[in-house]
């Protein structure tokens, strides 16, 4: 299914960053990357070169080793851009979990996040 618009991106990003320590990992990444930006405008202009270096290296070591699932930034480079800041004050603001709580209790078979199934133990 083709995603049409952020409001339809939204819960989808929300359930690809279900762990709290991917969220984290996003949050110090996006505001590294802020910090980098105004370095790059206070000191050289050559810094600018490491802002989405920065940002993304903590948000894909999140997908592959926390999330173990794919970065929505291959098919949805800008939902994905703003998604990580909402997500990031969301944060700060004390309600990401709701969002969370809210998008996890979406049917499965929606979920696009390419998560590994748990294995059973008996």
């Amino acid at each position: 299914m083709p995603v049409r618009s952020f409001a339809e991106f939204w819960p989808l990003y929300v359930r690809a960053h279900s762990r709290q320590r991917t969220r984290l990992l996003h949050a110090i990444g996006s505001v590294l990357a802020v910090v980098m930006l105004g370095v790059a405008f206070a000191v050289s202009l050559w810094f600018l070169i490491a802002v989405p270096f920065v940002g993304y290296a903590f948000a894909w070591y999140a997908h592959m080793f926390v999330e173990k699932n794919r970065p929505a930034t291959f098919s949805h480079p800008f939902y994905s851009l703003v998604a990580d800041f909402r997500m990031t004050f969301l944060m700060m603001a004390g309600r990401m979990e709701e969002e969370v709580a809210r998008y996890s209790a979406v049917d499965e078979s929606e979920d696009t996040t390419q998560r590994e199934a748990p294995q059973v133990i008996r």
